[in-house]
């Protein structure tokens, strides 16, 4: 066995050890986070994308979700319905359809924006500088792998 080999199968048991927890804590807090709020993790996902980037076109906030157009169409017609998002036609194409935050829709956006906020100050005190640098570098080593394999064809898929 080649050591580039063992420490690839290294990686791949560390990875396999820490997902399933890192997953728990994240869904948790999501969980936590959400509970009486009256939504999904999918709409909040797009409220925030919205809150950050608001007057999308459906097109770009498909994208940034990671859904198809139809199925982001399906979920932006369930926020109109509860009032968190207004949609409009493009001032200068009128096939293009625009997605904005109502002030409701800002408002929990913004709740929802500070929890988290929290939550990530929390965690950044109890991690040394360093760690909070190699974690953000890595992650966005890991995003990037991820898009380079979606634009591949592998739909993300390892």
């Amino acid at each position: 066995m080649s050591g580039e080999y063992r420490e690839t199968e290294k990686f791949t048991a560390a990875i396999q050890a820490i997902f399933p927890k890192l997953m728990h804590y994240l869904n948790a807090e999501e969980n936590r986070e959400l509970t009486g709020l009256g939504i999904t993790p999918g709409q909040i996902n797009a409220l925030l994308v919205l809150y950050l980037h608001d007057n999308l076109t459906m097109g770009k906030l498909s994208q940034e979700i990671y859904l198809a157009e139809s199925a982001a169409t399906r979920l932006v017609n369930r926020l109109v319905n509860l009032n968190l998002v207004k949609r409009r036609g493009d001032e200068k194409d009128r096939r293009v359809v625009r997605v904005t935050l109502t002030s409701y829709g800002r408002q929990l956006s913004s709740l929802v924006f500070e929890r988290r906020s929290f939550r990530f100050n929390n965690l950044a005190q109890r991690l040394s500088q360093s760690e909070r640098e190699n974690l953000v570098v890595s992650l966005q080593a890991v995003m990037r792998v991820f898009e380079e394999m979606e634009q591949a064809g592998n739909n993300g898929v390892f």
